[in-house]
């Protein structure tokens, strides 16, 4: 942190914090606040002398309150700049001025009780999130005794007793009677590995178990005759030379149980823990007397995470964690492009992991600045101005802020920032919106060209190209046995299945149609598969409305990965197509061709007759005829040439 406050071309704005983000890759726009310190920066030479005069006391934070401090202070002692800064809220010096000591004893007279906040204004071409973490908060789990027993303490605790820079310098003591412990123990796996969510989550937090190798090993350097228990589910140690880390740590006298802490009781006389544990790897309840317990307390995404997901549009995974754009080809790359990701902000990780990934994000944005124009997929949507009402929808569920729109102003795209997820095209009613290459031409083609034999056996599927469509890929090279009747049409994103195209499949004798996407909390494009739950709703009312059995209508989430739940999946929806009648399909097209019900794209919403080129499938054929949605469902298309009925209209 030193080397980067004193580099030529880095800014460090410390005690700040950003309110707002605006605009693109390449052209953000930041507000930040930069907060009064109370003390100027540049002239204070962090003598301590108003240290010493300041009558206010407070937790030390930074020492996780095993300590105080003054209400004029420094963080923490690496802390750049070196200056002191005054706690406001805490201080008696501001308005009125009780106090004023510490302006009294300062020689340089660089503390200013008239300083504001001062904002920022910043334009960047990129942002990386190195947001870190926060830790588990074991004081739910009430069989530890945290905050109940006072040598129960997190390894976070444990960090700052055992530093030389910590409350006692470094001497390992007992809160209750400054000794130092003969036995100590180490609960793993607190807060983290669990499926209840009042005792934490899901996931592992990576750095639990060689952390506590560690402290170990530091205590047994530091203190030989130490007795160290850990209790454990699994120890994960895959980095490099971990597990020989581990082994040394066996070696030294480190006593592993395989099993967690089912009670602890404390002695009231002597204040020692009584820790009751299930030993399964040898099948008995264990006692052990303790000194002093040390829970490995997880690690847990930021608790004002919120906001930068907000400010930035990020997508988050169901660990609250951000999303990366890809977990092998763009592993630093947020989903908003021109933002990265760096350290613990992504997921928990060790220092040299956090250190990696910091220098690939750096990397990305250097190359991405180093280019005077950047280069997007050529899948982004475009606004037809002519067609466009000026109504917003699409702006309002534009999941990247990507759309210009103002009232009585025609929308505009920002194709920077488009991720080409097709939201707004599935929901704009004026068909103003276009998406490139996954148009609704492409796509109603595509349902015709699925039933075009055989539609009573046919599962028209659409299909999300980051999630459901990978699944299945997945769960074709593991050479997963599932039915092969499923016509999977490929969109960037579920948001972009328009109700339309589930309307002319079941037009068109789908006896089944599936929508299929990311997990609800896991979308790719961030929260655009919302939309598409709205719309299914939508879509299952109108069903019912009309007689049609809302069921054959499926929604469905599956990951990449999951491979074996799209052949499920598969299964399931074949069961239902089974049971679908041709009389049933026949009864809903003609209830749906009555209802007129609304099929509004460029190419099924001609009322009048339009030129169109017809080509036959059969022989290839090609000619010109007038073409309109009504002619087509009455009458029945022939090739002159072969006498063939598989046509095609192109327009």
């Amino acid at each position: 942190m030193m080397d980067a406050g004193r580099h030529p071309n880095i800014e460090l704005l410390a005690y700040s914090e950003v309110e707002d983000v605006s605009g693109y890759v390449g052209n953000f726009k930041v507000r930040v606040r930069k907060k009064a310190r109370y003390v100027d920066e540049n002239e204070c030479t962090a003598c301590g002398e108003c240290v010493k005069v300041c009558p206010i006391v407070r937790p030390d934070e930074f020492q996780q309150g095993l300590s105080t401090r003054r209400a004029i202070y420094i963080p923490f002692p690496q802390a750049v700049p070196s200056a002191y800064l005054v706690d406001i809220e805490a201080c008696l010096g501001d308005n009125p001025i009780a106090c004023g000591k510490c302006i009294e004893v300062c020689d340089k007279k660089c503390i200013d009780f008239d300083m504001r906040d001062e904002i920022v204004e910043l334009e960047v071409g990129a942002i990386i999130v190195a947001t870190g973490m926060d830790v588990y908060d074991p004081t739910a789990l009430d069989e530890y005794g945290y905050t109940r027993f006072e040598n129960v303490i997190t390894s976070l605790e444990f960090e700052r007793l055992i530093s030389a820079g910590g409350p006692t310098g470094g001497h390992f003591v007992r809160l209750t009677d400054g000794q130092t412990p003969r036995r100590i123990g180490f609960v793993q796996c607190v807060g983290s590995r669990t499926n209840n969510p009042a005792r934490g989550n899901p996931y592992c937090s990576n750095i639990c178990c060689m952390n506590t190798v560690k402290d170990s090993l530091l205590l047994k350097d530091h203190y030989p005759d130490i007795d160290i228990t850990v209790f454990y589910m699994d120890i994960r140690a895959f980095g490099k030379g971990f597990e020989e880390l581990f082994m040394r740590s066996k070696a030294a006298g480190v006593r592993y149980v395989r099993g967690l802490p089912g009670e602890v009781v404390e002695d009231p006389q002597t204040r020692n823990l009584k820790v009751y544990v299930e030993n399964t790897t040898a099948g008995r309840i264990e006692e052990h007397e303790l000194d002093m317990l040390v829970l490995s307390i997880g690690a847990i995404p930021r608790h004002d995470s919120d906001l930068t997901k907000q400010l930035l549009t990020l997508s988050r995974t169901p660990d609250g964690f951000f999303m990366e754009a890809h977990p092998k080809l763009k592993p630093v790359d947020a989903t908003t492009k021109g933002v990265f990701l760096a350290g613990c902000a992504e997921s928990p990780k060790d220092v040299k992991d956090s250190v990696t990934q910091a220098s690939a994000a750096a990397a990305r944005a250097g190359t991405l600045l180093s280019k005077s124009k950047i280069r997007v997929e050529a899948i982004t949507a475009v606004v037809d101005a002519d067609k466009c009402k000026k109504c917003g929808r699409c702006a309002s569920v534009c999941p990247y802020s990507a759309i210009r729109w103002e009232k009585k102003q025609v929308a505009e795209i920002i194709t920077a920032a488009c991720a080409g997820c097709g939201t707004c095209a599935a929901e704009c009613p004026f068909d103003a919106i276009e998406m490139r290459h996954f148009s609704d031409q492409a796509i109603f083609a595509q349902i015709d060209a699925a039933l075009e034999r055989d539609p009573l056996n046919t599962i028209v599927t659409f299909a999300c190209n980051w999630c459901s469509y990978a699944g299945a890929d997945t769960a074709g090279t593991g050479r997963m046995e599932y039915p092969p009747n499923a016509r999977i049409i490929r969109t960037m994103c579920s948001g972009r299945v328009a109700t339309d195209f589930v309307w002319y499949a079941f037009r068109k004798g789908a006896p089944v149609v599936l929508v299929s996407g990311c997990h609800y909390a896991d979308c790719h494009y961030i929260s655009a598969n919302r939309n598409t739950v709205r719309r299914v709703d939508a879509l299952w009312e109108g069903l019912e409305k009309h007689g049609v059995r809302p069921e054959r209508l499926q929604l469905e989430w599956c990951s990449a990965a999951e491979g074996q739940r799209w052949a499920k999946i598969m299964r399931q929806v074949e069961e239902l197509r089974a049971g679908v009648t041709a009389e049933e399909v026949e009864r809903t097209i003609e209830v749906l061709r009555e209802a007129k019900v609304p099929v509004s794209s460029k190419v099924w919403k001609l009322k009048e007759p339009t030129p169109a080129t017809l080509r036959c499938l059969h022989c290839g054929h090609e000619w010109q005829e007038d073409y309109s949605m009504e002619k087509a469902q009455n009458e029945e298309r022939m090739c002159a040439k072969c006498r063939s009925n598989s046509v095609r209209v192109l327009i």
